[in-house]
């Protein structure tokens, strides 16, 4: 049960309705915390996006929140991860999800399903008037010991537009890598940092490949990389959905002026991805014909933020993004969201705001940390480079290559960005609050 009670229940405002706000509102309400609204700066929450990965560990929480067959239903239970050169042979292959050992299973989904999905939650849930749209939060104040003396709410949120603040006794800024809230927090932070690596994204509709549930990363030298996985099962015709992303370094990469004014919504052309490619071939994907078929698609700088020494400002707190901005090579940034989501307001629950507050970012601060730098070392990663030095035409049998005890770094890398082990998490207690 809350420390508070319904009626001493704190009135909390979130900033952002992406994944990670729509979960914290969720898991807030199934904690018994109902004094919620969440304030989102697009007018109109649309299908936007492409392919995600949802960890086992993500997975779990979703699934304590009543959410399991709603994702079952859109989502592709992913089974396996393969690494393969880009003339087709395979390097590595490792179980994922439930055949790894987890209780749950890991997700391969689009991101505007699993947005509708949470989205739909929280307004049945919440209620409608729980979610304020073309509400862009551009800063907070706070007076904090003489509010809270006289029993005031203590967070001003302003809204762009709006004639006066918000008045919240708890702010928690979940609006993403350009968060407002955490600018706010760093006024001298400046803008995200570009790695130099330029990421083209589309979804096709296409032929499943190999058993339908694998993640394929092709290509392993440091310069380009693919990555293809399914987000959704076969339709009539046999054809499923196809997330793919190619990365590439190049002399004109993009760099810091890029992130700071990173276009989500840029589209280009096939040709501009496919001249990445040349030569690549595979015996169970066409790449090519999966790139040159999408409706759309989108350029992005790759991006994060160096790790912050504090989430918390008063009764202000960052979550996902905000936090931790994460590169998505290892797959994991809207897991991360979700977990922060579920630790705040289990802490919420149990204890007054400021214990709370220091409790979550006791818990999760220094794991998302060690998350960013994991994911930062994870490219390139030298055991495919080593590969590709070996053997730059290819090869039929990468035993021929290195042995196998020399391709164990690649498991190891996958590990340390996923975060947790399936042992660990299935023996770790529920954040579900009764009451």
């Amino acid at each position: 049960m809350s420390p508070y009670g319904r009626k001493n229940a704190p009135r909390i405002v979130i900033a952002g309705a992406g994944i990670g706000g729509l979960t914290t509102a969720l898991s807030l309400h199934a904690a018994g915390l109902d004094d919620v609204l969440i304030v989102e700066a697009c007018p109109n929450l649309r299908a936007v996006g492409a392919g995600i990965n949802l960890q086992p560990a993500a997975v779990r929480e979703l699934t304590e929140l009543g959410l399991a067959q709603a994702l079952d239903d859109v989502a592709v239970a992913t089974a396996r991860l393969e690494y393969h050169h880009r003339y087709g042979g395979l390097i590595w292959s490792e179980p994922r999800g439930r055949a790894a050992g987890y209780n749950w299973p890991q997700y391969s989904v689009h991101r505007a399903d699993l947005q509708d999905i949470l989205l739909s939650a929280v307004r049945d849930r919440l209620g409608p008037e729980a979610l304020v749209t073309g509400g862009r939060l551009i800063r907070y104040e706070q007076d904090r010991e003489r509010d809270r003396d006289q029993g005031r709410p203590t967070v001003r949120a302003y809204v762009a537009d709006r004639p006066g603040p918000l008045s919240c006794d708890l702010l928690i800024g979940a609006d993403g890598i350009n968060s407002a809230v955490r600018a706010t927090m760093y006024p001298d932070e400046g803008p995200p940092l570009g790695n130099g690596i330029c990421m083209w994204r589309g979804v096709t509709e296409g032929p499943p490949f190999l058993d339908g549930r694998t993640m394929v990363i092709i290509g392993c030298n440091a310069r380009v990389k693919a990555v293809a996985y399914p987000v959704s099962r076969p339709g009539k015709g046999g054809r499923c959905l196809l997330n793919w992303v190619v990365e590439s370094r190049t002399a004109d990469g993009l760099g810091v002026d890029d992130a700071r004014t990173a276009d989500w919504d840029r589209a280009v052309p096939p040709e501009e991805v496919l001249a990445h490619l040349d030569g690549w071939r595979s015996e169970f994907l066409d790449l090519h014909g999966i790139i040159a078929a999408a409706p759309r698609i989108g350029r992005y700088p790759m991006i994060d933020r160096d790790p912050l020494p504090a989430w918390t400002d008063g009764r202000v707190v960052l979550l996902g993004d905000a936090a931790h901005p994460l590169y998505p090579t290892g797959s994991n940034g809207a897991s991360q969201a979700v977990v922060d989501a579920r630790v705040l307001a289990y802490e919420l629950a149990h204890h007054g705001i400021d214990e709370a507050l220091a409790r979550y970012e006791a818990d999760r601060r220094p794991q998302t940390t060690r998350l960013l730098d994991a994911h930062r070392r994870l490219e390139p990663d030298p055991v495919l480079r080593q590969v590709e030095a070996l053997a730059p035409d290819g090869f039929l049998d990468i035993r021929h290559v290195l042995p196998e005890d020399r391709l164990d770094g690649i498991k190891s890398c996958t590990r340390q960005v996923t975060g947790v082990d399936a042992t660990a998490l299935n023996a770790r207690s529920s954040w579900s609050v009764a009451v």
